[in-house]
């Protein structure tokens, strides 16, 4: 395995050098605060003014390089904290370690964890600008955010006195021929049903029911690409085959985080003597339908049954019913494909997390659109199939789009610029995924905003990589851009 040396040899070697210096700092999403001291301490180091606000997001303000004076102010933002997701059985503690990256041929990824590319190659670069002495720029307001991956709460909580800049680049676009202008909307749907237990007899056979290796992703810009969603595949195997068997659960415990979709989900089970065996027969029916189906787009998927200790208690009867019903019926994937753009996702859903545990049955879905109404609109959907059966519903951490300005000065230098180094044209877009501009520019209304950065593949999964060659090419691209704007 490369080492951290091995990455701060690439080049451009300033990014690469601040991404491993980064990548030691353990930054979960709400454990930020060791990334926060390290920001601090580094914009300290450089003696730029280095604030920090109440919630935590860092401020460093880098002057004007000679003869830039008189060109707007710069906001160039990317946030601190990182999705942490690790492949079944990989020793790995996000809270005190750092990231183990390793150099596969012309990408960069990490040791079976989610590598931090997203967005830590927006931080790195943003480093890279506040330590250079070579660069010709205007002046720099450099913002780290914090939370972004678990509810924007850094941005929403921005101080509206921090910035006095006109212009923001957001590098947290994943598509170096991408320029983003827009985004969806998200809110959370989160339930909760209280259930009665009954004991489980002495001559039930227990059984752990796993599905694991599917692909994951990021469930905004992940999506549409037909992806299995562990919940819901679970889901589909507890409800076809559980009467026919007298199957009865006692846990279910799928997916992690609340924006990546669900790889892996596993279920304690319980069955009457004698019928465990017809059971894995008809799972088998089952599992090769289910990879049939998924042939293409979860090649790795794995179903598999064995034998555990047997629980002391199940769901009612009753219950059970109800809770694989509600979860069947509650939509999840694509919703709506925009009209006027038809690659782009207008509306999803992805059912993240589904715990089925002591008297309690959990879920928890995010709903994205670039429309308030659309976004408002799947959440009913969601919220009806567990109202239905009497759960709790609650929605939390809503957050607004951002509307694309067709009249975006930076965005028309963007795209020259890109034509003139790169001799094609960028693709301008939105994207059908979060990101904090819309709140950001909700805090600060006149910004002339666009976002950008590296190709970075399968962002939220442990096979998250970012290409070595793309870097190269952000960060020119960068670089040129400060220097034109005027």
């Amino acid at each position: 395995m490369s080492t951290t040396t091995d990455i701060a040899t690439l080049e451009p070697r300033p990014v690469w050098k601040s991404f491993a210096a980064l990548n030691a700092v353990p930054r979960p999403s709400k454990n930020e605060e060791r990334v926060i001291t390290f920001m601090r301490s580094y914009g300290e180091s450089l003696k730029l003014p280095t604030l920090v606000d109440a919630k935590g997001n860092v401020v460093i303000k880098k002057p004007a390089t000679a003869g830039m004076e008189n060109r707007p102010t710069v906001i160039l933002q990317a946030h601190l904290d990182m999705v942490h997701q690790k492949n079944a059985g990989n020793d790995f503690d996000f809270l005190t370690e750092g990231i183990r990256h390793k150099i596969d041929g012309e990408w960069v990824t990490a040791d079976g964890t989610t590598l931090g590319a997203d967005n830590g190659m927006g931080v790195a670069a943003i480093m890279a600008v506040l330590e250079a002495d070579d660069l010709k720029h205007p002046a720099i307001e450099a913002l780290f955010t914090i939370d972004e991956e678990t509810g924007m709460t850094g941005a929403k909580g921005l101080d509206k006195t921090l910035l006095e800049g006109s212009i923001l680049l957001n590098l947290d676009t994943e598509d170096d021929d991408e320029i983003t202008i827009g985004c969806a909307g998200g809110v959370d749907t989160n339930t909760l049903f209280e259930y009665p237990e009954e004991p489980v007899a002495a001559d039930s056979t227990a059984l752990e029911l796993t599905i694991r290796g599917l692909k994951g992703g990021h469930s905004g810009m992940d999506i549409n690409k037909g992806r299995g969603n562990a919940n819901k595949l679970m889901n589909r195997l507890l409800y076809k085959t559980g009467n026919a068997y007298g199957l009865r659960i006692s846990s279910v415990d799928g997916g992690s985080l609340r924006n990546a979709i669900p790889r892996e989900s596993t279920a304690i089970v319980v069955l009457p003597e004698g019928k465990a065996t017809a059971f894995q027969e008809a799972l088998e029916e089952r599992k090769a339908e289910l990879q049939r189906e998924y042939a293409v787009a979860e090649p790795d998927m794995k179903i598999e049954a064995k034998p555990t200790g047997l629980p002391e208690k199940v769901m009612s009867a009753e219950s059970q019913e109800m809770a694989l019903s509600a979860l069947y019926a509650v939509p999840n994937g694509v919703w709506r494909m925009n009209p006027e753009l038809p690659d782009l996702v207008e509306t999803s859903t992805s059912l993240a997390r589904v715990i089925i545990k002591d008297g309690s049955f959990v879920t928890q879905s995010l709903q994205r659109s670039s429309l308030e109404s659309g976004k408002h609109d799947v959440a009913s959907a969601v919220r009806a199939a567990f109202e239905s059966i009497g759960a709790t519903v609650a929605n939390d951490g809503d957050y607004p789009g951002w509307t694309p300005n067709a009249d975006s000065k930076i965005m028309r230098l963007m795209q020259s610029v890109y034509r003139e180094l790169f001799d094609e044209e960028p693709k301008v877009s939105a994207v059908h995924a979060g990101l904090e501009c819309g709140i950001i520019g909700q805090r600060y209304p006149n910004l002339d905003m666009v976002s950008f950065g590296p190709t970075i593949r399968h962002a939220h999964s442990p096979d998250e990589k970012v290409s070595i060659e793309s870097v190269q090419k952000f960060w020119k691209y960068l670089t040129v851009t400060l220097e034109r704007v005027a």
